[in-house]
């Protein structure tokens, strides 16, 4: 008989998501098992539970999934879940908490795409800021774009403090170099406008963080939006919108939904990934960008 794939999926929240549930059963898992509630130092007992309960080879047939809405506690989690690992006892482990990494490497890998086709150039050198730097989406875009050789700049929606400690936080994590700044009024946002090539809008669903008087006189290449919710993060951009102009703007936007149709290819084909491997592996936000390069259009 064929051996179950198995996942256990691990949140220090009080319930998981039921949106990478959904996304785990579709992509093939048979069986997917919640634990919530989960502190860091549980992780290490929870690991090796699953991984004493069947031999060495059965290991590419069990995963552990690290959820919740901290990107640095769940990177944390994960180092401790591969830790937990006693060779030749192994099994996979994928970090997406909140969806972020997924979301985060679709939305950069769509603006990469969109300045290679619109401008004929990449992601290094290019400003970018970015709103809603604070949430765990936000984090972990500007940690990617940063990666790849691009000006960050955080926009703090609430003055610079709180973003200056992220952006500290950043740097000595992942030796990322961003800029952390107030975007609190009107004025600061037009500094903020007026210096970048790139915004992104990660804030929270339902948050307007930029009307289109703002985008209209600035020199902004593109403007891209996580928020699917009524109304927009950025006023005017469609939610189908792929590199489309937009309406009273020099730039070109990028909607969530088309945000959104790579990240989910992206979260399915990782999840696949862990099911289809020969080996365990171990997936985080930098595997995530490497797949949505190769899907976004």
């Amino acid at each position: 008989m064929a051996r179950k794939h198995i996942l256990h999926m691990l949140t220090p929240l009080k319930q998981m998501s039921p949106f990478d549930v959904n996304m785990a059963l579709d992509a093939g898992f048979d069986a997917v098992v919640p634990y919530v509630g989960v502190d860091l130092k549980e992780v290490t007992g929870l690991v090796q539970d699953a991984i004493f309960s069947r031999p060495p080879d059965a290991g590419v047939d069990t995963g552990i999934f690290i959820a919740g809405k901290d990107a640095l506690l769940a990177l944390d989690m994960f180092d401790a879940a591969g830790k937990a690992m006693v060779p030749p006892f192994q099994v996979s482990v994928f970090a997406d908490p909140a969806g972020s990494f997924t979301t985060a490497a679709a939305m950069v890998a769509k603006v990469e795409k969109a300045l290679e086709k619109k401008f004929d150039r990449g992601l290094k050198d290019t400003r970018i800021t970015v709103f809603g730097a604070t949430g765990v989406v936000g984090f972990c875009t500007a940690v990617i774009a940063a990666g790849e050789g691009a000006h960050v700049t955080l926009a703090g929606h609430d003055g610079a403090e709180r973003v200056k400690k992220i952006a500290a936080g950043m740097k000595d994590r992942f030796k990322a170099d961003v800029e952390a700044v107030d975007g609190s009024t009107d004025t600061a946002k037009k500094k903020l406008l007026d210096a970048a090539e790139v915004v992104l809008a990660c804030a929270r669903a339902g948050i307007q963080v930029l009307a289109k008087e703002q985008l209209a006189g600035s020199s902004v290449l593109i403007a891209a939006d996580v928020n699917a919710v009524p109304p927009a993060g950025i006023e005017g951009l469609d939610v189908h919108a792929n590199a489309d102009p937009l309406e009273a703007t020099k730039a070109v936007g990028i909607g969530p939904l088309a945000i959104g149709n790579v990240k989910y290819k992206v979260e399915s084909g990782l999840f696949r990934r862990m099911i289809e491997s020969e080996k365990a592996v171990t997936l985080d936000f930098q595997d995530a960008f490497s797949l949505a390069r190769e899907i976004a259009k």
